[in-house]
């Protein structure tokens, strides 16, 4: 590694975390650098939010923001605090000894005394040219319900989501207040989703289950129209009219330039301290959906990279780099009132 004066923290991601991370660690003068990340495919620099449309989940924004909108607010609220941005992506991360090394893909490696992993995870798509194209494009392509399924956009139609897992379970469920029916498409002739949600579905009088069929064309040009369906059985093809396609196969956590150097749980998320964002190695921290397999929604990815970007902090703090935030732990004795012992 190059023999260069190590940075404070460096951030790699630009999801809400990211950003959020980088907007506390700027205000605090660390002068953090955030590899933000290039284009691959769906990836793109932004995370997920890159593709959806209207946000209306955010707090803040009453009307409605578009992702895309909502990231580059983030993007230039850290900027305008200080943060220095590198659109690249970074391929491989030495943390087995101090000071932490980082290799982007193009520019010089670099050292730094604290880093923060907020690099989210992917969604899994079925792998179709025009499903792929319509997510993209806002054209009525999901792999987020919860995200996107209330916007005014899919009220009143035919939904599909494809899955049989819990989280497809989930999709459906949620998408029913939306939605004149609910289709779940299903490659299998039972769902491997626990009972109790399965039969949630099942029993509901809006959801409707196309069992042992395959998702093999997305159909429509600016706008989701339909389905094409393949037998898994039979190889009998059919098609299905749809104003929605919700991709419920899962995620995939984005930590292979990690190559193993801290823990994950068993399904490749990074596991953290509880109620805390540090990994198993000191003075790395992780926030966003790569920490997050069960809400994934950015208002709690925003969270978790403030946490990660005052425990860099502290940590930086105690190791004699910066001051030590103020930050109030359950530590601290509260001063009681006299009115606060009443009943």
């Amino acid at each position: 590694m190059p023999d260069s004066r190590p940075e404070n923290i460096v951030i790699i991601g630009s999801g809400p975390a990211a950003w959020t991370a980088a907007i506390y660690a700027a205000r605090a003068n660390l002068n953090p650098i955030v590899f933000e990340g290039e284009p691959v495919g769906t990836e793109l620099p932004g995370g997920q939010l890159m593709l959806t449309t209207d946000v209306e989940n955010f707090p803040g924004f009453p009307e409605a923001i578009s992702g895309p909108d909502l990231m580059d607010r983030m993007r230039a609220q850290a900027v305008h605090h200080g943060a220095r941005v590198v659109s690249e992506l970074v391929k491989q991360v030495h943390l087995t000894s101090k000071p932490f090394g980082i290799v982007p893909n193009y520019s010089a490696p670099i050292t730094a005394h604290t880093v923060v992993i907020a690099t989210g995870a992917a969604a899994k798509w079925i792998g179709l040219d025009n499903e792929l194209r319509l997510a993209l494009s806002g054209g009525g392509v999901s792999a987020c319900a919860v995200c996107d399924g209330a916007m005014p956009f899919y009220r009143h139609k035919r939904l599909a989501v494809v899955g049989g897992g819990d989280t497809a379970m989930e999709e459906a469920m949620y998408l029913t207040k939306f939605a004149s029916e609910v289709v779940v498409i299903h490659r299998r002739d039972s769902f491997r989703a626990s009972k109790v949600m399965a039969n949630r579905v099942l029993e509901h009088p809006k959801v409707r289950v196309i069992w042992n069929a395959q998702v093999t064309d997305v159909l429509g040009d600016q706008f989701i129209t339909g389905l094409q369906l393949t037998d898994t059985e039979t190889g009998t093809v059919s098609e299905i009219e749809v104003g929605g396609l919700f991709v419920a196969i899962g995620h995939t956590p984005n930590t292979k330039f990690l190559q193993g150097q801290l823990d994950t749980t068993e399904h490749g998320y990074l596991k953290v301290t509880a109620w805390r964002t540090e990994t198993n190695v000191p003075g790395v921290f992780a926030a966003g959906d790569v920490i997050d397999d069960y809400y994934r929604q950015a208002i709690t990815s925003a969270g978790t990279g403030c946490m990660a970007a005052l425990e860099a902090e502290r940590w930086l703090a105690h190791h004699g780099i910066g001051e030590s935030p103020v930050l109030a732990t359950t530590e601290a004795p509260v001063p009681l009132t006299p009115d606060s012992t009443s009943p």
